[in-house]
């Protein structure tokens, strides 16, 4: 049996971080040869939702989306080629059973994927499957479904999530990059709470007052997070790298394991 592997939160900021060299696309770099070699990796990212029943993705080869605009054309040339793993795909919806997993077939990674996996695994020889987070859930449900997919830790999956603990663009004032003060606050409260492994408030995010409502804002970004949680073992030690917040945008990642 394999050694049982850690789980990821990665807080993914621009896409442009897939192309630039600097701190958090080293520290990506790092985690792809710091950590045990993964058979697959299980990607949740922020970036594709849907509303009735979760979806993985169950192409042999998925594509490159491109889900953003207004960045350079370097970033829209981007390929990244990783194989999928239709087997993977199966075995999630066999652990999320019995509620509906769709196997979609046509669908490709999004940058909220491999944004991150690019600088971590260059020559994309890591199968890929992705989650969709299914809106329709209760964020509990997310957590719970966490804790149902920590199985694959054991089966040689590497189980990541990408977004942000703190993402609010309406919130940024791109003329000045200011910093609100609910952002650092937020972050470090969700940070308390995660090294203290108390889940409760950050599945309840809602109970944390205001500096929450403006940090999750619409929550695509901060539900990622929920699963790697769920993945957790009680004590199990966490730790935090990439840990900066600039304007309204975290990009505290997290290592579990």
């Amino acid at each position: 049996m394999s050694a049982r592997l850690p789980v990821l939160f990665l807080g993914h900021g621009s896409p442009m971080n897939a192309i630039e060299d600097n701190a958090w696309s080293r520290a990506w770099a790092a985690l792809g040869t710091e950590l045990p070699r993964p058979k697959a990796v299980l990607m949740v990212s922020a970036h594709w939702e849907t509303r009735g029943a979760s979806a993985v993705s169950a192409s042999d080869r998925p594509e490159t989306i491109h889900d953003f605009g207004g960045f350079p054309q370097a970033l829209f040339d981007v390929r990244y080629d990783a194989p999928g793993d239709p087997a993977l795909a199966e075995r999630v919806a066999q652990l999320l059973s019995p509620d509906p997993v769709v196997q979609y077939p046509t669908r490709g990674l999004d940058h909220g994927a491999w944004g991150v996996l690019r600088p971590m695994y260059p020559d994309a020889d890591v199968p890929v499957v992705q989650l969709s987070l299914d809106r329709g859930r209760p964020d509990r449900w997310h957590y719970e479904a966490g804790r149902r997919l920590a199985a694959l830790r054991d089966e040689g999956v590497l189980i990541v999530g990408s977004g942000d603990i703190v993402h609010n663009l309406r919130a940024v004032n791109f003329r000045t990059g200011e910093t609100p003060d609910w952002a650092p606050r937020f972050n470090e409260t969700a940070k308390a709470l995660i090294a203290a492994g108390d889940h409760d408030p950050l599945i309840d995010w809602r109970t944390l007052g205001p500096d929450a409502d403006a940090a999750i804002n619409s929550a695509e970004h901060y539900l990622p997070l929920l699963y790697v949680l769920g993945a957790q073992t009680p004590g199990e030690p966490v730790s935090f790298f990439t840990d900066d917040v600039f304007a309204a945008i975290s990009m505290t990642s997290v290592r579990v394991g």
